[in-house]
């Protein structure tokens, strides 16, 4: 049985923006906001539960606050962090917030195929997300696996296997494992099968 645990980041900075005067796009924008004071404090303290300990590999997104988050779990279990930028957040396509439908999100959730200028949509994202997740879990086969990334990637590739609706709970086999109400550092648990098929998820608190 190989265990992967898939964890968003935790607290970003965008929480705490005010006004940026800067040449840099909305994406990169993104991608370089670090982790809040208490992002740091809440990473540190979940990444010290027994639950992650004897891991044998940590993975994260290309994000700054992705590997902010990671570097706790690396640390804690003397190991390393691997960065692979297929364990991005979804690409919006945008070049201002404004740009956004106010239904974006529960249209990207819906429709597999919506997107907006150069985005992503929900399709593309699961197949990256879906291609590395396998890559790592064939090469530590019977390990303990950490994969931070980010909740609308992760609830994408989640759709591979679960029944996942914009706001209501998501189920695996008929039954619920998480209210669909996402925090930082949200954690679920997959359980693997020497075949690669999942046999279990449940959503640590």
């Amino acid at each position: 049985m190989t265990t992967v645990y898939l964890i968003r980041h935790s607290e970003g900075f965008r929480s705490l923006q005010g006004e940026w005067n800067t040449n840099d796009s909305v994406q990169l924008i993104n991608e370089k906001s670090p982790l809040t004071v208490y992002g740091e404090k809440l990473a540190e303290q979940v990444a010290s539960k027994d639950e992650f300990k004897n891991l044998d590999t940590v993975w994260c997104s290309n994000y700054v606050r992705s590997i902010s988050t990671a570097k706790y779990f690396a640390v804690n279990n003397n190991l390393k962090v691997n960065l692979d930028d297929r364990l991005r957040e979804r690409v919006q396509g945008i070049t201002s917030w404004e740009e956004l439908p106010k239904d974006f999100e529960e249209r990207q959730l819906t429709d597999e195929t919506f997107k907006i200028g150069f985005g992503e949509n929900q399709l593309e994202v699961r197949k990256r997300m879906e291609e590395v997740l396998f890559e790592i879990i064939n090469k530590y086969k019977g390990k303990r696996i950490c994969i931070v990334g980010h909740s609308t990637a992760i609830a994408f590739l989640l759709k591979k296997w679960c029944n996942v609706e914009y706001s209501k709970p998501y189920t695996f086999n008929g039954k619920e494992f998480f209210d669909g109400k996402w925090n930082f550092c949200e954690t679920f648990k997959l359980e693997f099968d020497d075949n690669n098929n999942l046999v279990d998820i449940i959503n640590i608190k």
